[in-house]
């Protein structure tokens, strides 16, 4: 690479995925000394991109773009072309000749959680159960001001294992979160397991994901973010970055520390996790009745989403106890 110097017309470009892994001296200066990092497309950007890749896609006058680019944080330009070619490909099963916004957005459902699998065969207490299970995501998110905006709940069995799903998507595209916001996600995330505590007296398997999900963000808050009291305003990552990066040492640990500190870091850990989950049992007791309500419609009609969920949720709001909840549960099987 001490060669490029005579050839000045001449200018090398790379890229990678896996920027944490490159050697530093790759990197200084002289060499690959200038880095651009292409992040994911903005909202702005994933609407510019879908309108490239249906410009050849016989769109129904009802879709909106913009709508489909604001469900979509976090997807690239090759998920959103994905997105678009199934759109196109469900419009043509049911022989129909334009796209419509109802096929773009079952083509998200499956880019986001699976194809759907109806001929799987789902004991009727296990429905039941994940039912409630997707409604706890759904009301400790909306009531437990997560920032985000529950946008469909289903329990349709979907992909490999998956039962069921809840869509929640943040109210806007952001950079930074409080400790208070990263507080409620979690509630969101463990809204589930309290909901099936809260009507069968114990959790299931089907919390195995949304604990892995909440323990990672409990860690990151204690051991990157400075968001535990008892660790203190310090960083004990050991993640390896890269050196262009934000915030990060050149291809560096984090600072060692020892056998106590870890404990101290997994106590809290654990605490935060454990009053999240109080805290979503707290809100699902105070509007059980909403859950019993928004469970019932949703055994029934199997997906709920649009202006009849944004309805539910919004009644759960003001949504007085009920005394006579078992009548409630009776009434719903």
């Amino acid at each position: 690479m001490d060669g490029f110097a005579p050839h000045r017309a001449v200018i090398l470009m790379a890229a990678t995925n896996r920027p944490e892994v490159l050697d530093p001296a790759l990197l200084r200066a002289g060499r690959f000394d200038r880095h651009i990092v292409v992040d994911r497309p903005d909202r702005a950007g994933r609407e510019a991109i879908l309108r490239v890749h249906s410009k050849e896609v016989p769109l129904d006058e009802g879709v909106d773009l913009s709508a489909i680019a604001r469900r979509t944080p976090g997807l690239a330009g090759a998920d959103l072309a994905n997105l678009v070619n199934e759109a196109a490909l469900l419009a043509a099963r049911r022989d129909a000749e334009i796209v419509s916004m109802g096929d773009l957005s079952e083509a998200l459902d499956r880019v986001v959680a699976g194809l759907e699998k109806k001929n799987r065969l789902v004991d009727e207490e296990e429905r039941e159960r994940v039912a409630y299970h997707e409604v706890g995501h759904a009301l400790v998110a909306h009531l437990a001001g997560s920032g985000e905006t529950v946008h469909k709940i289903s329990i349709v069995p979907r992909g490999i294992g998956a039962l069921g799903f809840t869509m929640s998507l943040p109210e806007r595209e952001r950079q930074m979160m409080t400790r208070s916001e990263l507080s409620a996600r979690l509630g969101g995330l463990l809204g589930g397991r309290a909901a099936e505590e809260l009507i069968y007296g114990e959790p299931s398997t089907g919390a195995q994901n949304d604990l892995q999900k909440a323990t990672a963000i409990a860690r990151a808050m204690v051991t990157e973010y400075g968001m535990s009291e008892r660790v203190g305003p310090v960083s004990l990552s050991r993640e390896e970055r890269s050196a262009f990066l934000a915030g990060s040492p050149s291809g560096g640990l984090g600072a060692p520390f020892g056998d106590a500190v870890a404990d101290t870091v997994d106590e809290e850990v654990r605490a935060i996790v454990t009053d999240a989950l109080e805290r979503a049992r707290a809100v699902l007791s105070e509007h059980r009745a909403a859950l019993e309500r928004v469970t019932g419609r949703l055994l029934e009609a199997e997906q709920l989403e649009g202006d009849e969920l944004a309805a539910l949720l919004r009644g759960a709001e003001h949504d007085p106890a009920l005394a006579a909840v078992e009548e409630a549960r009776t009434s719903i099987a």
